[in-house]
């Protein structure tokens, strides 16, 4: 099964995907500094939620150095605001640099900081959101759902990327080194939790490394 995702993926990968020069600079340099960012098939399924929903209100856990942001940007409307949380000093300070060049209508916040932290706050304040985007520390997870349910409106979708953290979310946990299985875990929790809740609808789906596609009932 694997194998054939991968071909999948290397499939994606082959066709051209329009992206505008900042960006297509932007992922190639993220991709030469080992800086996490969306696989093509990822994108192709956020672009495409994106263009179904229309959202106009948009949280994104987990910045990186900007690029998820930048490319959802693209898809939306010009009234569209995206909120986006990076705890890392490092790539927040990049994020920062990139959203001030490409953000022409400054639809982009960043806030820095820690997103369990922030979401409290977020929740405290009555903020609430259309459309969810988690890419974050995986094993955190877990700990943001109650209150990225919260900030959800109903009729919102949640994507969850990274499901799979490269299969190995489908090994047994006796076949994880022992250093991952506390990730494994909380990951495997999370999916179950995910699947459980009766107020969302999921589909896991194997685009990219494993997303999760929820919509709050």
């Amino acid at each position: 099964m694997m194998v054939e995702h991968e071909r999948f993926e290397n499939f994606l990968e082959s066709i051209p995907d329009g992206l505008p020069e900042h960006l297509a600079e932007l992922e190639i340099q993220s991709i030469k500094e080992n800086v996490p960012i969306i696989r093509k098939g990822s994108q192709h399924l956020i672009r495409f939620m994106l263009e179904l929903k229309k959202p106009l209100n948009i949280l994104e856990v987990g910045t990186a150095t900007g690029f998820s942001s930048l490319f959802m940007l693209e898809f939306l409307d010009k009234k569209a605001k995206i909120t986006t949380i990076e705890k890392m000093e490092e790539r927040a300070l990049k994020a920062k640099e990139n959203f001030k060049r490409f953000d022409e209508n400054r639809q982009i916040t960043l806030i820095k900081g820690d997103a369990i932290e922030i979401l409290d706050e977020f929740v405290s304040k009555g903020n609430s959101y259309d459309f969810i985007f988690m890419d974050a520390a995986k094993g955190q997870y877990i700990n943001f759902f109650e209150n990225i349910k919260e900030l959800l409106l109903p009729q919102g979708i949640l994507i969850t990327d990274n499901m799979l953290q490269e299969g190995r979310l489908l090994d047994s946990r006796y076949t994880v080194v022992r250093r991952d299985r506390t990730i494994h875990a909380r990951m495997r929790e999370y999916v179950n939790v995910l699947l459980k809740d009766k107020d969302f609808e999921t589909m896991l789906l194997e685009v990219g490394d494993g997303m999760a596609v929820s919509i709050k009932k």
